[in-house]
């Protein structure tokens, strides 16, 4: 047997993709980190499927479990809330499968930056204005290179989308100002896809003292650029000559 890593999606069940529905439905043991994970999924699981929530255990104690149930010919399916391909820190466990010798394999998922964008009705690249994503957090535990503080990365201009941020606003804020002009559009999208979504608009002038107004702290994506007010024209499917 092996464990599958899956991308739950940013919190609706229902933009859970078919290839991950499929696994939660066949797994044998499923791990999931309760914080995150919108509960409504593990309504796809078989009724005598072991469910364990990982919220508050060690990556010791994550690993065990999946090295217990695996020996004892179980499948194994680890959600993730998003996409894994950034801040899932699902590397280090890999490694730690591979070390045991245990098979694995990964189901990507949908981002919430982009259940962001569906929300906002925006795209986050335009012809003209951005056509560059860039996606960031600010200095934390796991840390990062000095070269990509935001401070850094704004002076770029392109379109920016911070993650586990929101509880560090006024400190985001200031330094996205050091690259972007005050005016610059700035959305907030709290729990995309969720029934509890909300969103909050406003500029690098404004933006920190809404958003503390709303009380927001959490789960929470910040996206800022032009390309949340300015459009451009695609010449993809203009007619005219390549």
């Amino acid at each position: 047997m092996k464990v599958v890593f899956v991308g739950a999606g940013p919190g609706d069940p229902e933009l859970l993709t078919l290839r991950g529905k499929w696994e939660v439905e066949n797994a044998d043991m499923i791990i999931y980190a309760g914080s995150l994970i919108h509960t409504d999924i593990l309504k796809y699981a078989r009724s005598d499927a072991i469910l364990i929530d990982s919220h508050g255990k060690t990556r010791e104690e994550i690993s065990a479990i999946y090295e217990r149930f695996v020996t004892e010919g179980k499948k194994v399916v680890r959600l993730h809330s998003g996409d894994l391909s950034f801040y899932s820190a699902i590397q280090e466990q890999m490694e730690f499968l591979t070390s045991k010798n245990i098979e694995f394999e990964l189901v990507p998922g949908v981002s919430s930056f982009s259940a962001a964008s569906a929300a906002l009705k925006r795209e986050f690249t335009s012809p003209g204005i951005s056509q560059t994503l860039i996606i960031t957090k600010p200095f934390g535990k796991t840390g990062k290179p000095a070269g990509e503080s935001i401070k850094e990365l704004s002076k770029h201009g392109a379109t920016m989308v911070i993650f586990l941020g929101i509880h560090l606003i006024e400190e985001v804020v200031s330094e996205l100002r050091v690259g972007y002009p005050l005016e610059t559009p700035v959305a907030v999208v709290h729990k995309a896809s969720w029934s509890e979504e909300r969103i909050i608009k406003g500029t690098l002038k404004d933006i920190t003292e809404k958003v503390k107004n709303e009380g927001v702290k959490s789960q929470s994506v910040i996206i800022v650029g032009d390309v949340l007010e300015k459009s451009g024209i695609s010449r993809l499917y203009g007619g005219d000559e390549p």
